[in-house]
């Protein structure tokens, strides 16, 4: 099954309709409310093989061309150029919004307390009205569907009109897929990952020609080899995967 056709210019990739246009109009977009998928070449190449991933990401509202890789194939493949928004560009624009800094309007899924509290810190010391009560610790979750009635809960009892979601890719989508159906009405969920650790300090700083030129998973291979050495040698199978598919979804539907 694939997505609607949407209302925006878009590409076709794996089934997903990606945002074909420039940042800024991204989140103009986004800002409607939805599902905003950031997929990385790792998570586009789970699709094969977990169909909660591969769910998560052809109900999305709005997929953003982080991927250079997935970039970089597609112009090889078919001579069509994307315009590539980064997941980090993406997020600095969305955090540049205005009507963001109002209280209430924000709430964070985040990894740990550690990364909460730096994330606090740099949000407050910048203007925003957020507080520990609008962020969520989330638990590791295993694999296959993901769900949390608990902050699902609290989601429709504060009612953001923004949900961040800063936890792992490959997790996020499947949980963030979960609150869009869940919730009793309709928030903008936004996929961005560890993207908030490289304005925080949290992970290694991007600088902008880099983030420009692809160079990201450069960056952060040097910083953590150990952690990001083997994950982007596995997105490697995405490579595969695009020249099987090219435009239609892979792998078996969830059930």
């Amino acid at each position: 099954m694939s997505s609607p056709v949407p209302d925006f210019p878009f590409c076709r990739i794996l089934g997903i309709p990606f945002f074909n246009g420039p940042a800024r109009e991204a989140v103009a977009i986004a800002l409607r409310g939805g599902l905003v998928v950031v997929p990385s070449a790792p998570v586009l190449r789970a699709m094969a093989q977990d169909p909660f991933t591969r769910e998560a990401l052809l109900h999305s509202d709005l997929a953003i061309t982080d991927s250079g890789l997935m970039v970089l194939l597609w112009r090889w493949l078919t001579r069509e150029r994307l315009e590539r928004v980064s997941g980090l560009e993406y997020l600095k624009l969305l955090l540049d919004e205005p009507a963001l800094r109002e209280p209430g309007t924000l709430f964070w899924v985040m990894p740990s307390i550690a990364t909460m509290e730096k994330t606090l810190r740099w949000l407050n010391a910048r203007g925003f009205a957020i507080t520990r009560e609008d962020c969520y610790i989330a638990p590791r979750y295993g694999p296959g569907r993901v769900g949390d009635a608990e902050l699902l809960e609290r989601i429709n009892a504060r009612r953001p009109a923004h949900v961040i979601m800063a936890i792992g890719g490959g997790v996020q989508e499947k949980l963030a897929y979960f609150l869009k159906e869940g919730a009793a009405y309709r928030p903008s969920i936004h996929c961005t990952g560890g993207a908030i650790g490289f304005l925080t300090g949290d992970q290694v700083r991007i600088p902008a020609w880099a983030d420009y030129l692809y160079l990201g998973w450069l960056f952060r291979c040097l910083h953590r080899p150990g952690e990001f050495i083997p994950r982007y040698w596995k997105a490697r199978k995405l490579v595969p995967l695009l020249l099987k598919y090219r435009d239609r979804p892979p792998g078996p539907p969830a059930s």
